[in-house]
């Protein structure tokens, strides 16, 4: 190769490495700036790890424990709780590309590492905090222990396997995408199997790993897997073609259009090479089965998320010999993963006609959190109690270090969400600030009787609608026994 080649075609390695260094570097640098307020799941999976736990009531535990973490490292600031995202998408980026190495060859890989770490949903991504991010990771790590097992028996590849498939279910559950899919590919691909003993290896260590996860589901009314099944909504089938029409054009913005459009022509490729009949069935089944789900009650984007590492590689295999179009497909995922971090700096005054924010979804917030804590001090009060998911997310955190005590509305048979399940309120005397989604206040179980104190309507944010702030007294929820 002459010294004139670029480094892509000269050290493939250095330069997916470099590439996936300088846009993290990018992420990170840019985050102490970002304006946005933690969205309500953010806040939550960040109040998770302050109650270190093998499980949390809608999600496995790892979120929470990544963001104890760096919180223990740095501080409760959005800063330490955001800053891991970026970090995790770009060692997923790394492993990826070992993956498109060993399936392909170095430039494959490097390009494929390079087109992960730039693609739209791993932009935005990088700024919010998503179970997604850790379980990509473990699905990636996943791929390329698999593709070495397929090449000799390895104890110890067996066992990181299981490890990132155990450690991958406690990111999502999601990850069960990986053992389906892997043993359907051995089944279809002969030069896709792994022997029985590391089989059994993988599926031990996984089981150990997740294991802990299971019993605390079975402590709490499987809370987890029950919201995971909620989330389902099967109610027999439906007919919901704009839904699925839907999700399908969230694939493409999610990977970008170059790209998907690529994965789709990689698949008429799957009868001649067994590479891309490997990466076909680790991706089309899973975007089957959630198109099914779109069909008949819906389903957000990034259900499907984990199919995209192989669309990546997929995708940059096809697009190796269509320079240009590759070179297109790039552009477009810089100029947003340019973009975003700089957008996130203006999040609380940038507008686009209108009144309200662009990205009104990501603030106002905690504008809301700091009214009611002024409300509660001028009234003496120094408990608030809320019914709403979305206020006591973002008053856990926001009012931290305030000295405020925070409960959810006591409520009867399985709890709606978290707060309600491990942070209820209790019986005692005394007066508490209720802040509401509604002017009607509860009707108090012991015959008190609550006092509205203000509302208001923010002007940007999330929510605008009105906010009722009533002065109760905290029997309202109880019986005068105190049941």
């Amino acid at each position: 190769m002459p010294r004139s080649a670029p480094l892509s075609e000269r050290n493939p390695l250095a330069f997916g490495l470099a590439g996936i260094a300088l846009v993290t570097l990018w992420r990170v640098a840019l985050l102490p700036f970002n304006t946005t307020d933690l969205f309500v799941d953010e806040a939550q999976y960040w109040f998770w790890g302050q109650e270190m736990a093998w499980g949390y009531y809608s999600k496995p535990p790892l979120i929470g424990w990544i963001l104890r973490l760096f919180t223990e490292i740095g501080s409760d600031a959005t800063f330490w709780i955001r800053l891991p995202l970026p970090l995790i998408h770009g060692a997923t980026a790394i492993v990826l590309m070992l993956v498109g190495r060993r399936l392909f060859d170095p430039a494959i890989g490097a390009l494929a590492g390079l087109a992960y770490v730039t693609l739209p949903a791993v932009a935005l991504g990088s700024l919010l905090v998503s179970t997604d991010t850790p379980m990509l990771f473990c699905f990636a790590l996943a791929m390329l222990a698999w593709l070495h097992l397929t090449e000799r028996r390895a104890a110890g590849w067996a066992a990181l396997l299981g490890a990132a498939i155990g450690v991958g279910l406690l990111a999502k559950y999601a990850m069960i995408y990986f053992p389906l899919t892997a043993a359907l590919a051995a089944l279809a691909v002969p030069r896709a199997r792994i022997s029985g003993r590391d089989a059994l290896i993988a599926i031990a260590v996984a089981l150990a790993v997740v294991a802990p996860n299971l019993a605390w589901n079975a402590a709490n009314d499987f809370s987890t897997l029950r919201h995971t099944g909620d989330n389902a909504d099967f109610e027999g089938f439906q007919f919901r073609p704009w839904d699925l029409a839907e999700f399908i054009a969230g694939q493409f913005a999610i990977a970008g259009p170059i790209l998907f459009a690529a994965w789709i022509v990689g698949l008429g490729r799957i009868r001649a090479d067994w590479r891309f009949a490997w990466l076909a069935i680790l991706s089309a089944p899973i975007f089957a089965i959630v198109s099914f789900q779109a069909l008949q009650s819906g389903a957000n984007a990034n259900w499907a998320a984990a199919a995209h590492l192989s669309v990546t590689i997929t995708a940059i295999a096809v697009l190796r010999g269509h320079k240009r179009l590759l070179a297109f497909s790039f552009a477009i995922a810089l100029v947003i993963t340019a973009a975003l971090p700089v957008a996130a700096i203006f999040a609380d005054t940038w507008r686009a006609g209108g009144s309200n924010l662009v990205l009104k979804r990501h603030v106002g917030q905690a504008a809301i959190s700091l009214r009611a804590a002024e409300i509660a001090r001028s009234e003496n009060l120094d408990t608030i109690v809320s019914n709403s998911r979305t206020f006591l997310a973002d008053l856990f955190h926001t009012l931290r270090d305030d000295g405020f005590t925070i409960y959810a509305t006591p409520s009867e048979g399985f709890p709606p969400h978290h707060y309600a399940q491990k942070h209820a309120l209790t019986p005692g005397p005394g007066d508490i600030l209720y802040l509401a989604r509604r002017a009607e206040p509860p009707t108090c179980r012991d015959g008190s009787t609550a006092r509205e104190i203000d509302r208001w309507r923010p002007e940007i944010g999330y929510y605008t609608r009105d906010v009722f702030a009533f002065r109760i007294p905290r029997s309202c929820w109880f019986d005068s026994d105190g049941a």
